[in-house]
């Protein structure tokens, strides 16, 4: 079983608490981190600052990203996630408020593996977040780490 911690990178603390709620429910044992700025996801991926991963094999199993963030927006995020050889397969889900077919376009040109916009009722958001996590972290079989 992998217990990875799942990535949480969104600014909305309603969003959090749902997601934080929905993961217990459906008792997701594996850590959330939450970061709350672009900024801070990056200096957790990448071991800029204290909240850095401590190496490399404890990467997060799946990155839930919105799109809409303060410092460094979504989709940079995403972009130097993929440009990085050690962080280029984590898979990436864009889990935010927008439908603007360029924001989709966009997030699937730099490589997300998925995108999902978030529902405003508060029982269906639990639902996506445990059918995406069901999905990543339980059927889905991750790429070998790289060397």
């Amino acid at each position: 079983m992998n217990l990875k911690p799942v990535l949480l990178i969104e600014d909305n603390g309603s969003d959090i608490l749902l997601t934080k709620r929905a993961l217990e429910k459906g008792r997701v044992v594996n850590k959330l981190i939450i970061a709350e700025d672009g900024q801070e996801a990056l200096d957790y991926l990448f071991g800029t600052r204290e909240h850095a991963v401590p190496d490399m094999t404890e990467l997060p199993t799946l990155v839930l990203l919105d799109l809409k963030l303060p410092k460094v927006d979504g989709l940079q995020v995403l972009g130097h996630i993929r440009a990085n050889e050690e962080t280029r397969t984590l898979p990436v889900v864009i889990l935010t408020s927008s439908k603007e077919e360029r924001d989709v376009s966009a997030s699937y040109e730099l490589g997300a593996n998925s995108y999902i916009q978030k529902p405003v009722d508060s029982g269906k958001f639990s639902e996506i977040i445990l059918s995406v996590c069901s999905y990543w972290l339980v059927l889905n079989e991750p790429p070998p780490l790289p060397r």
